[in-house]
C-alpha cells in the first residue's frame, strides 16, 4: 500500500509538472505560424478526427493524445471545436492496441514510455547546449513530454499488482453479469492503470484465461462488453488531471472528452442489456476471425463502439461545444478573453469589418486595463495570485494583437475609401500601444515578485505616492477607453492632461525618493523597486497618450506617430 500510494502521488506530480512544461513550451515555440498550420490541418472535423486517430496510433496512448490536445487548447493553438474532433479521433486510435493483442496473443507492444527518460536527456541537452531560443523551447517541450509519460509510467507501475490480483479476478466473475457494475469496474480499472490500452489488454487477457467464467465465447463477450464501455469512461480521468493546471479552454477540452464518452456509454448500455450490441459485434466481425478468439471480438467491440459513436457525433461537434461551454464556466478571477467578432465574411463590407475591429480594440483595451490593475494591486498587497492573473491577461492581450492585426491587414487589401485607408494605420498603432501597456503590466508584476521574494515594503509616504499615481493612471485609462469607444475628442483631451500630471508625478516622486533614502526611511532595494514601478507607470501613460492623440486626429494617419511601429503578429 505504501509503494502504491507513493508511486501514485509521485507519478501524479511528475505528470502535472510535465504537462506544465509541455504546454508552456508549445506556447513559446509555436506562435502564430503553428497556430495557422494546426488550424488548416484541423479545419475540417473529419480531418481533425483522422489526425487524432493517427497520433494515438503512433504514440499508443489516447490519454497522451488527449493530454497534448488539452495543452494545445490551453496554449491557444487549437480552438475548442477543433480539439473535440481530435479527441473523437483519439478514441478510435486507442483501439489499435486491442487489435494487436487480439490478432497476436501475448505480443509485446512497444510503449512510448520506453522513451521517456531518453526524451528528458535529449530535451535537457538541447536546452543546455543550444544557443537559439527556439531550440531551447523545443527542448523544453521534449522534456515535458518525457516527464509527462514518465509520470504515467510510475502511476501504472504503482498499480501493477492489480493486474495479477486473484481477488480482482474473483470480483470480475461476481459482477460480470451486472452490466452497470461491470461498467463501474471497467471505469475504476482504467482510472487506476491510467491507460485505456492497458486496461483493454487486461480485459482481453482475463477473458482468454477464463476469468469471466467457463461459458462459450459468446457469453464471455457479453460479460466483457460492459467492462470495455467502462474503460471509455475511465480513460477520461487523465485529461481531467491534465486540466487541473489548464485554463478554462483546456478544462473545456477535457470536459468534452468526458461528456462525449459518458454520453456514448449511457446510450449504448440499454442495447447491451437487450443483447443487441453483442449481436452487432458478431455481425461486423470478419468471418475468418469469427469465433477464433475472444480477444478479437473484444477488439471488434471496442472499435465498433468508438467508431460508430464518433461517426454519430462528428456532425454534432458544434452542439457538443456549446454544451461544454455552458457546463464549464469561467472561474472567479480567471481570464477568458479572445477576439470573438472578427468575422471573415464581413471583409467584403469594409465599413462593417472596421466597426468589428474597433469593437475588439475596445475589448483589448479593457483587458490591458485589467492587467494593469491586477499588477499594481499585486505590488500593493504582495499577491502572487494577482501576478498569475497578469500573465494570463497579457497572453490574452497578445492574442488580441495577433488576431486584430491580421484582420486589419486583410482588410487593407480590400477596396477602401480614402478615409478608411487613413484610419487603418492609426488602429494598428493603437493595437500596438495597448499591447505595450500589457507588457508594462507584466513588468510591474515582475516588480511585485521582486518585492515579495526580497520581503521588502514601502514606507507610508512611498505607498501614498504609488496610490496617487495609480489613481491618476486609472482616470487616464477611463478617458482613453471612452475616447476609443466613442471617438470622442473631449475624453482624449482629458487623457492627455492626465499624462502631463503623470510626468510631474514621476519627477516629484523621484526627488522624494532620494530624500527618503537620505533619511533612511527605506532600504536601497525598496527604493529601486519603487523607482522601477514609477517609471513603468509613467511609460504606460505615454502609450495611452499616443492612443488619445490618434483619436484627436480623427483616427486619420498623417505619417507621424509617437509610438514604435506596430508589431507584426507572432510567427
Amino acid at each position: 500500500m505504501q509503494d502504491m500510494l507513493f508511486g501514485t502521488l509521485g507519478g501524479l506530480g511528475l505528470f502535472l509538472f510535465g504537462m506544465g512544461l509541455l504546454s508552456d513550451g508549445l506556447k513559446r515555440v509555436a506562435g502564430g505560424r503553428l497556430r495557422r498550420l494546426l488550424g488548416m490541418v484541423t479545419k475540417w472535423p473529419a480531418l481533425a478526427l483522422l489526425v487524432g486517430a493517427a497520433v494515438t496510433c503512433l504514440i499508443q496512448s489516447s490519454s497522451g493524445t488527449t493530454v497534448m490536445t488539452v495543452g494545445l487548447v490551453s496554449a491557444g493553438l487549437l480552438t475548442l471545436r477543433q480539439a473535440i474532433s481530435v479527441v473523437l479521433g483519439a478514441n478510435i486510435g486507442t483501439t489499435f492496441t486491442a487489435w494487436l493483442v487480439g490478432l497476436a496473443a501475448g505480443l509485446k507492444v512497444l510503449k512510448i514510455t520506453a522513451y521517456a527518460l531518453p526524451a528528458v536527456a535529449v530535451g535537457l541537452a538541447m536546452q543546455v547546449l543550444s544557443k537559439r531560443q527556439q531550440a531551447k523551447h523545443l527542448g523544453q517541450i521534449i522534456i515535458g513530454f518525457g516527464i509527462l509519460f514518465l509520470g504515467i509510467y510510475f502511476m501504472k507501475e504503482a498499480f501493477a499488482p492489480v493486474q495479477d490480483s486473484a481477488r480482482l479476478k474473483a470480483v470480475l466473475v461476481t459482477i460480470g453479469d451486472q452490466p452497470i457494475l461491470a461498467v463501474l469496474a471497467g471505469t475504476g480499472i482504467t482510472m487506476l492503470l491510467q491507460s485505456s490500452s492497458a486496461s483493454i489488454a487486461m480485459i482481453q487477457v482475463l477473458a482468454l484465461t477464463g476469468a469471466f467464467g467457463t461459458g462459450d465465447w459468446e457469453h464471455t463477450l457479453r460479460i466483457a462488453i460492459p467492462f470495455i464501455l467502462g474503460d471509455n469512461i475511465g480513460t477520461t480521468i487523465t485529461a481531467q488531471v491534465a486540466a487541473l493546471r489548464a485554463n478554462v479552454a483546456g478544462r473545456r477540452a477535457a470536459m468534452a472528452h468526458t461528456l462525449f464518452n459518458v454520453a456514448g456509454v449511457a446510450i449504448v448500455l440499454p442495447l447491451v442489456y437487450a443483447g443487441w450490441f453483442d449481436r452487432l459485434v458478431r455481425m461486423v466481425t470478419p468471418i475468418a476471425l469469427n469465433g477464433q478468439t475472444i480477444a478479437v471480438h473484444i477488439a471488434v467491440a471496442h472499435s465498433t463502439f468508438n467508431v460508430a459513436w464518433a461517426a454519430i457525433m462528428l456532425p454534432l461537434v458544434g452542439v457538443l461545444e456549446k454544451i461544454v461551454v455552458r457546463l464549464t464556466p469561467v472561474r472567479a478571477g480567471e481570464v477568458e478573453m479572445r477576439p470573438v467578432a472578427l468575422e471573415r465574411h464581413l471583409l467584403l463590407t469594409p465599413p462593417l469589418a472596421m466597426d468589428q475591429a474597433s469593437g475588439e480594440i475596445v475589448r483589448m483595451a479593457g483587458a490591458a486595463r485589467e492587467a494593469l490593475n491586477d499588477a499594481i494591486a499585486a505590488v500593493r498587497d504582495d499577491d502572487r495570485r494577482g501576478i498569475a492573473r497578469v500573465l494570463e491577461t497579457e497572453d490574452a492581450v497578445d492574442d488580441f494583437q495577433t488576431e486584430i492585426t491580421r484582420y486589419l491587414v486583410e482588410l487593407s487589401q480590400r477596396d477602401l475609401s480614402p478615409e478608411m485607408a487613413g484610419k487603418l494605420p492609426v488602429l494598428l498603432h493603437t493595437v500596438n500601444d495597448l499591447e505595450r501597456v500589457a507588457d508594462h503590466a507584466v513588468n510591474i508584476s515582475e516588480i511585485a515578485t521582486r518585492k515579495i521574494d526580497q520581503r521588502e515594503s514601502f514606507s507610508p509616504q512611498a505607498a501614498g505616492e504609488i496610490a496617487a499615481m495609480r489613481d491618476e493612471l486609472a482616470k487616464m485609462f477611463d478617458d482613453v477607453l471612452a475616447a476609443i469607444a466613442d471617438e470622442g475628442t473631449a475624453a482624449a483631451q482629458r487623457a492627455i492632461a492626465h499624462e502631463s500630471q503623470l510626468n510631474r508625478m514621476q519627477m516629484d516622486f523621484r526627488r522624494s525618493h532620494v530624500e527618503r533614502l537620505g533619511r533612511r526611511d527605506c532600504s536601497p532595494i525598496a527604493g529601486l523597486i519603487f523607482v522601477d514601478l514609477v517609471d513603468n507607470m509613467e511609460k504606460i501613460g505615454d502609450h495611452l497618450t499616443n492612443i488619445a492623440q490618434g483619436v484627436i486626429g480623427g483616427l486619420q494617419w498623417n505619417g507621424k506617430h509617437q509610438a514604435d511601429p506596430p508589431a507584426a503578429p507572432d510567427e
